[in-house]
């Protein structure tokens, strides 16, 4: 049996993690009303075990080293909540936020209740450690594998959370994941050109012509447009392949998937129909996509 760690009551750790999930802005639910209410709270801590670790390589005034050392005390919370082991004092002051102690409380009673691997939450901060040391990515290989760690992982610990372990479901539910991933980088285009990244195949870009000179000065030529057109090509058959899990999980959570599955199928369709051009108008989600979407899901097709 987990139990939070001294002075603090399990049910305070899961609301903090609710108001973790709810702070960010998604194209797609985080453990929405849709989902069954006993799912809700084991959602939002792995959101927010996640969520703070992203922050960690993404965002703040952090050195590469900083932030590596972050994710690596995340790590070592990790497998002591994992252990069911009350947390050491780190070495280094102010290196993980206040909420720490809350989110491990929550996610320790999560991986314990639902027996959930530890091993995919570390999937996830191998990821996120590589965001910070790595900027380009040579192959589709390469790329993919990078979303075998930052999205799969997500989609089999719903799935567990759910009840679920089926070697067909994951591997659709993993189709699903690197779609929506593949999708949040074709519709992120600029933001990670900011920040230095790009997960376009360069050996893509070159095949095609694709200059790199071109992005940086926000000019989408006929040759990225290319390159895009054919990424997004690849896009849409994985996310033919993820329809299966969105019609075989139980109950409310069949709902909520098909809703993330249309939601991520709208955001490619619109960056399609934009010609890619997010230097001018990057495609998202609003309050008056909810209806449609919202019927779309009701009337969905079962995939065959």
């Amino acid at each position: 049996m987990v139990t939070p760690s001294p002075g603090i009551r399990l049910n305070e750790a899961y609301a903090v993690c609710e108001r973790l999930a709810r702070r960010h802005y998604e194209n797609f639910p985080v453990a929405s009303w849709l989902l069954p209410a006993r799912m809700r709270p084991h959602v939002a801590a792995v959101y927010a075990f996640a969520r703070v670790a992203d922050d960690f390589a993404d965002e703040g005034a952090r050195t590469p080293a900083e932030r590596l050392a972050a994710l690596d005390a995340w790590e070592r919370r990790l497998e002591e909540a994992g252990e069911g082991r009350p947390p050491a004092r780190e070495p280094i002051p102010d290196l993980l936020p206040p909420d720490t102690d809350a989110v491990f409380a929550a996610l320790g009673h999560t991986i314990a209740a639902c027996r959930l691997p530890v091993s995919l939450f570390q999937d996830l901060l191998s990821a996120f450690r590589q965001d910070v040391t790595k900027q380009r990515y040579v192959s589709w290989e390469e790329v993919l594998d990078y979303c075998r760690r930052s999205a799969n992982p997500v989609g089999r610990i719903v799935l567990r959370i759910a009840g679920c372990c089926d070697g067909q479901l994951d591997a659709s539910s993993d189709a699903l994941c690197t779609a929506l991933q593949l999708t949040n980088f074709w519709q992120d285009l600029e933001r990670d050109r900011d920040k230095g990244r790009l997960y376009v195949p360069l050996d893509e870009c070159a095949a095609a012509g694709a200059n790199l000179s071109d992005l940086a000065a926000g000019r989408l030529t006929p040759a990225w447009r290319n390159v895009l057109e054919r990424a997004s090509a690849r896009t849409a058959l994985l996310f033919e392949k993820g329809r299966l899990v969105c019609d075989r999980v139980p109950g409310r959570l069949r709902l909520e998937l098909r809703l993330t599955w249309l939601g991520g199928r709208r955001i490619l369709e619109r960056l399609e129909r934009n010609g890619f051009d997010v230097f001018h108008s990057r495609p998202t989600l609003g309050a008056a996509d909810l209806p449609r979407l919202a019927w779309r899901a009701l009337a969905w097709r079962r995939a065959t």
